[in-house]
């Protein structure tokens, strides 16, 4: 059904079953470096939480729901939006224990001192009552007042464990695509698998799981999944990774591992395989439009286009990346190639869950890029080699023209805000099969963001303006009886307020957050001992 078309209202909204409606404005990003902006627009949702119309809230059919009796309607302040909700494609949950610590050794160090011992502790004690259930909800807690509304996890390797992670996402709301870990071969003897057989074993005890802890809930509440999860090249034989290809395929299961994430570990794979990492997930069948590889900073031509030929989703984890691996994610390069592309935490190789960090490390390490990239250039243009080149501080005096250096754009490395916002939102969606935006027929997960508000007139929480002040006195409400700032809040108003959110916001500006339609427990209402 066209929604904007000439059918009577009254007509058009028979034919819709609408449940609740939002009123105000809209912010997405449809496409890499797009921010579009909806003023005063109606969104209207299913009861299964799938949206049915947005339009202007003049348009004859919103006004038309709008009066519709038995309606759920929220009016967004004059200085509230709502965005889509940040999904994480990459995160370690039981290593959230640990978040912080150790960032000071190399990856395959780091692994055995804390990963791996945490992940024991938390096989340990994989009740909901116990260490597990305690990590997990306090993860879950924090995702959902961090706008993580969604997430691409790595659980352990105990079956019971990961079936709390699953149930602690189910009871928070929130979407999720839980595995369980299989690595027959570890470098750690007290944590591993024993076998291949073994390893398969207890992966099909898990599935069988998931299926029983879903299948009495209708289909737009199943909002968690297993996902296929070898931990990456190093734990697994060919054996497994073939089996596990098989069982992916069999049940139609998405698949997770890491890939290329740092000089150690490849290096690592090409003596003991004779191959390449991704050569080795290619050959066992574990490429494909559902694979997430998280990290690939090796991302070479060759490459690009196997991944791109494969349809694989690339996790992009800026800020572990800076502390374990040799090289950056080229995310202006994927982005340019149309690679399926999200950001991930990497909770604990990365410190910070918030997606908000992620977004931010993601542009500053393109500006990096960017930076050494025209250093270079300019010092081949000088003649000089990299051994000729002068300290930071003198070759800063020498001037860059566009004869040396060319300015930013298309042969450009930087990424900018709006992109960083879609890669965060839209294009980690997308991959995962979802929408990402606000538009008919897609999911409603979304985050409602103050600005300011008649408690906090000139910013709420770290936000500044001095462009506007609200007036208490004037607010009686929300929506219409809400206070318009002056100058009137127009799209440009609106792009600008909106980046300094980007860069200063934090928890404090986060005021709702809802996913599949279902408004999520911001508070603490988990138990927190």
């Amino acid at each position: 059904m066209d929604l904007g078309s000439s059918e009577p209202a009254v007509e058009m909204l028979g034919n819709m079953d609408v449940d609740q409606v939002f009123v105000g404005t809209l912010v997405d990003t449809p496409t890499p470096g797009t921010l579009r902006v909806q003023r005063d627009h109606l969104m209207a949702l299913n009861a299964q939480g799938y949206i049915l119309h947005v339009l202007p809230a003049s348009h004859p059919t919103s006004a038309a729901i709008l009066s519709a009796p038995r309606v759920r309607t929220h009016f967004l302040p004059s200085h509230t939006f709502l965005l889509p909700t940040f999904i994480d494609l990459h995160i370690h949950a039981p290593q959230y224990l640990y978040a912080g610590t150790g960032l000071d050794l190399p990856l395959m160090q780091w692994l055995d001192q804390y990963a791996y011992r945490a992940e024991e502790r938390v096989d340990a004690d994989p009740n909901e009552e116990g260490l597990a259930g305690r990590v997990y909800r306090r993860l879950a807690d924090r995702m959902v007042r961090t706008g993580t509304g969604g997430a691409v996890l790595f659980g352990t390797i105990g079956v019971e464990a990961n079936l709390v992670l699953a149930k602690t996402f189910l009871d928070a709301g929130l979407r999720g695509w839980v595995g369980k870990l299989s690595m027959d071969q570890s470098p750690r003897p007290t944590y591993g698998e024993p076998s291949t057989p073994a390893s398969l074993s207890a992966l099909h005890t898990y599935l069988d799981g998931i299926t029983r802890l879903t299948s009495t809930l209708p289909p737009h509440r199943r909002l968690v999944q297993p996902i296929i999860t070898p931990r990456f090249v190093p734990t697994c034989s060919d054996e497994l990774l073939s089996a596990l290809a098989t069982v992916a395929g069999e049940r139609d299961l998405w698949v997770q591992s890491h890939m290329c994430e740092s000089a150690d570990q490849m290096e690592w794979v090409e003596s003991t395989r004779g191959r390449k990492d991704e050569e080795v997930f290619d050959q066992a069948g574990l490429l494909g439009p559902k694979t997430v590889q998280a990290h690939v900073t090796s991302l070479t031509p060759s490459l690009i286009e196997l991944v791109k030929k494969r349809g694989v989703t690339l996790a992009h984890c800026p800020l572990s990346n800076v502390y374990f691996s040799d090289a950056q994610f080229p995310l202006r390069e994927a982005l340019d190639a149309e690679l399926k592309v999200g950001l991930g935490s990497d909770i604990a190789g990365g410190y910070a869950l918030s997606l908000q960090t992620a977004m931010r490390q993601a542009v500053a390490v393109s500006r990096l890029r960017e930076g050494t990239r025209r250093e270079t250039q300019r010092d081949m243009a000088r003649g000089l080699s990299h051994a000729e080149r002068p300290e930071p501080e003198i070759a800063r005096e020498e001037p860059i023209t566009s004869a040396t250096v060319p300015s930013a754009g298309p042969s450009s490395l930087r990424v900018d805000w709006m992109e960083s916002l879609y890669v965060a939102t839209r294009g980690g969606k997308k991959a995962m099969g979802l929408g990402g935006c606000f538009e008919v027929g897609m999911e409603f997960d979304a985050q409602k963001i103050e600005l300011a508000s008649a408690t906090h007139p000139s910013g709420t929480g770290p936000l500044d303006f001095f462009d506007f002040d609200l007036d208490p006195a004037s607010v009686s409400g929300t929506g219409a009886n809400a206070p318009t700032p002056t100058p009137s809040p127009d799209e440009a108003w609106w792009t600008e307020a909106i980046e300094r959110w980007w860069c200063n916001g934090d928890e404090r500006n986060r005021v709702g957050i809802w996913v599949q339609g279902k408004e999520l427990d911001m508070g603490l209402g988990w138990d927190r001992t």
